[in-house]
């Protein structure tokens, strides 16, 4: 019988700098991936409302109680109070492997409002306040222009990001150079940063879903196969450029499409975000636990994939511009659906606070 729980578990003892996170903060998920060796985890929008749904029994009546507490508020502030409690208590679950490795790994990531993600101020007062909710808390900021900015800013006053909404080399250089410039000023102030563990995420299978939705749209014909390594292939080429130049950002995977995207980033000192579905999925497969991440794409995936334009904009340091990252198909998708997970989140809260039935 085996030593381990499944093959995550397995790549986790075997490969320690590899971190596997859970994408979820439910109460199921994190005891799952906690058994398993998970050191940190991850939420959004979509996420939240899916575990409010799933474990209503314990949120409806938090959800009556922020409702009678504070009589006059939005459907927003509710959700955000929401928010909060929920990213707060699910963090306590990841505190002590925060305090075993000294900030350095067990975060949780909280998402700022989807919505803000051209005003870097907003970003930046949400971002001030979500850090606030624990200790071990990580921000997630879209790599838009404006997050960009925000990121700087919240790195320089102690705050651990982590960059989502991405999904190219341009964007996970340019959140890397950002946290750079707000750790120096920290540096060059006397702060500490001993503690401090941002991320940069690259969303690679909604990079994969980009390529197949422009490949569709032009009516272009490409070997299928080469189209589920466009993202693996953005992952590799930022991964040299951090080491080569000594980022001190680690990158975050996210958006499980196929298990390239989680076999082929084994023995990277990386971490990886897996939701649950995923997750069980990955730790029923066959596949051998070994280093890959000095594995290249295959010359013959790269050559089918630089017909695509949309790809040099992805795989290409300066294939697209900070002004250009909110217009790019990936980051207009990803965003709108995030959008989407929060207002059906407050649609689920109106219900509570305007209920749709006949009171005698």
């Amino acid at each position: 019988m085996s030593q381990y729980l499944g093959k995550l578990h397995e790549c986790a003892e075997k490969f320690p700098q590899t971190e596997i996170w859970m994408d979820s903060c439910g109460e199921e998920e994190l005891n799952y991936g906690l058994a398993r060796g998970i050191s940190g985890a991850t939420s959004n929008p979509v996420i939240v409302g899916a575990v409010v749904k799933k474990e209503i029994d314990l949120w409806e009546p938090k959800i009556q109680e922020l409702i009678r507490k504070i009589p006059d508020a939005t459907e927003d502030e509710i959700v955000w109070a929401l928010i909060d409690e929920i990213g707060a208590l699910r963090s306590k679950k990841l505190l002590s492997i925060f305090r075993a490795y000294h900030g350095k790994r067990g975060r949780m990531s909280i998402q700022t409002n989807a919505k803000y993600y051209r005003s870097s101020e907003k970003i930046l007062a949400q971002a001030v306040h979500i850090n606030s909710l624990g200790e071990n808390i990580q921000v997630k900021i879209p790599a838009s222009a404006a997050g960009i900015q925000a990121m700087e800013e919240a790195t320089y006053r102690g705050i651990s990001i982590n960059a989502t909404v991405s999904f190219t080399v341009a964007q996970a250089v340019a959140v890397a150079e950002a946290v750079e410039r707000g750790l120096k000023r920290r540096e060059r102030e006397g702060l500490d940063i001993s503690s401090m563990s941002p991320v940069c995420t690259l969303m690679i299978g909604r990079t994969d879903d980009w390529m197949k939705d422009y490949v569709s749209h032009a009516g272009m014909i490409i070997n299928p196969e080469c189209l589920e390594w466009a993202g693996i292939a953005v992952m590799k080429k930022a991964y040299g450029i951090y080491r080569e130049r000594g980022y001190r950002t680690k990158l975050l995977s996210a958006a499980n499409r196929n298990v390239y995207h989680w076999s082929e980033l084994i023995g990277g000192d990386l971490a990886q975000t897996i939701n649950y579905s995923w997750y069980t999925r990955l730790d029923r497969c066959d596949m051998e636990i070994r280093d890959q991440m000095d594995c290249p794409v295959a010359e013959e995936h790269l050559k089918q994939l630089e017909k695509i334009p949309e790809f040099r904009k992805v795989i290409n340091e300066d294939g697209l511009t900070p002004n250009e990252f909110e217009k790019c198909h990936g980051f207009c998708a990803t965003i709108s659906g995030f959008i989407a997970g929060y207002e059906d989140l407050c649609g689920l809260i109106r219900a509570y606070m305007a209920p749709q039935n006949w009171v005698e």
